[in-house]
């Protein structure tokens, strides 16, 4: 029996060595948050070897993916998109259906469907039920006309809804054109149930032939044929990083968020699969109700996976210029106006040359200044009306930058003053004296800073020289 003096002897051990270890672990958790904080974003090429310099980039895509991520609430994004989802998955699927009757295989088919859904049968009975009705009357010509253009709109306005998220989180201003619409929806819309359809079958014709197999190649097929829908999802959600923004996105870009996303869901998956207990309790509850809200929270979870795969292919393609301080110094107010005249010029001559607008990787490799301050800068410039952006309304397209106004007309003054009255409240001169008021010593600010603004304006952009 423990004894009191027992109970004083394990206090006596327990609280010192408590007390003496918390702080070591308070230390060592302090200096982690300001490893992410600060010390990350400070190391460059040349600190660390090649392969730590790679996972932290790893490290930083993932820090700032999850702070956007974060910010814009995408979760909401995600709420929407299930419920675009549940109104359209019976004509898409039925797509699906309808071509694998065609190729022959379309009880595979539903038996892939089942499994896929094997976390909720009764919805994927439901879903399959109601497809099947679907397609006989289909067939029998009763949903014809309304009917026809009604379950069309669903699954436009899903696939809309998908890529007006997409753009919201590349910031892309610009959308398709109507026939750019009408033929990448519909291409969309049919080659992703043939997609489907295919990979399915050549991975039914392996199962198949595994079993006909030798003893020794017969388990490297079983591998194969146990890690295909990691790789098949993998590619799909790749692909659809690549294609659904209005953007130009690069393939290297997408394929590290499209792989995560690909195993993600299918460890979701797993999870529904083998949480059969907390279920089988949510069915005891709800009953045969359970099988909806258990059916929309896995597409929440789902959407909200590939949402933040679209946020690390953001993430990774613009980190130069998402870089947070100090890994990126601010530039002064004065280093500003001087960067800003630099390629305020560049870009005026080219023009007067003939040799068209500049991009920012051009100004980037002419200049030597970085990516992200060239945005900056660029994107102050054009708020200002000194550039304007011409790029067309074509995904590939790269943003490309030209004078907005004759060259003649724009100085080093002209610049500055608007640089200066750029801003959500932007003031002149008169209304702010109406403000502070008009004394002496406020009017001699005034009239010193416009002969300054006055002196600059007798130097031409295009006069500077820039090599």
């Amino acid at each position: 029996m423990e004894t009191c003096l027992d109970r004083t002897r394990l206090t006596g051990v327990l609280l010192p060595l408590l007390f003496n270890t918390y702080p070591v672990y308070y230390m060592t958790f302090k200096k982690l948050v300001t490893f992410f904080q600060e010390d990350i974003w400070k190391i460059k090429e040349g600190d660390v070897s090649l392969p730590v310099l790679m996972g932290i980039d790893i490290i930083r895509t993932v820090v700032l993916a999850i702070r956007s991520f974060v910010d814009t609430r995408i979760t909401r994004a995600a709420a929407a998109l299930s419920f675009s989802t549940m109104m359209a998955i019976v004509p898409m699927v039925a797509v699906v259906f309808g071509i694998a009757r065609g190729f022959g295989i379309s009880k595979h088919i539903e038996s892939w469907f089942s499994d896929l859904l094997s976390s909720q049968p009764q919805v994927a009975d439901t879903i399959i039920g109601f497809v099947n009705s679907y397609l006989v009357n289909a067939k029998s010509g009763v949903i014809l006309g309304f009917g026809f253009v009604v379950m069309l709109y669903t699954v436009i306005m899903l696939i809309s809804n998908v890529e007006n998220t997409f753009n919201d989180i590349w910031k892309v201003e610009n959308s398709r054109g109507l026939l750019s619409t009408i033929i990448d929806y519909v291409a969309f819309f049919f080659l992703l149930p043939i997609v489907i359809t295919l990979t399915s079958g050549v991975s039914i014709f392996v199962t198949t032939m595994s079993g006909h197999l030798g003893e020794f190649v017969a388990p490297v097929v079983r591998v194969l044929i146990a890690v295909s829908p990691y790789i098949i999802m993998s590619v799909i959600f790749t692909l659809v990083y690549m294609l659904m923004p209005n953007t130009k996105v690069y393939f290297s870009s997408t394929v590290g968020p499209g792989i995560f996303a690909g195993i993600a869901m299918q460890l979701l998956q797993l999870l529904y699969i083998h949480s059969q207990v907390w279920v089988t309790s949510y069915n005891a509850i709800y009953g045969s109700f359970a099988a909806l809200p258990l059916f929309m929270l896995w597409l929440q979870f789902s959407w909200i996976i590939c949402l933040f795969g679209v946020h690390l292919c953001y993430t990774r393609q613009n980190m130069e210029r998402l870089l947070p301080v100090p890994y990126n110094e601010r530039v002064g107010e004065k280093n500003k106006k001087v960067l800003s005249a630099f390629l305020l010029a560049h870009i005026c001559k080219s023009f007067a040359k003939g040799q068209g607008p500049y991009t920012a990787l051009q100004l980037k490799m002419e200049t030597g200044v970085p990516t992200h301050i060239i945005a900056e800068l660029l994107a102050n410039l054009q708020e200002a009306k000194l550039v304007i952006n011409v790029a067309g309304g074509d995904k590939d397209s790269v943003p490309a930058f030209m004078p907005s106004e004759d060259i003649a007309n724009i100085t080093v003054g002209e610049m500055v003053d608007r640089l200066d009255n750029t801003g959500v409240w932007p003031m002149t001169d008169n209304e702010l004296e109406v403000i502070i008021g008009e004394k002496a010593q406020w009017c001699k600010a005034f009239t010193i800073r416009q002969n300054y603004i006055d002196q600059l304006r007798t130097l031409k952009v295009t006069d500077l020289e820039i090599s």
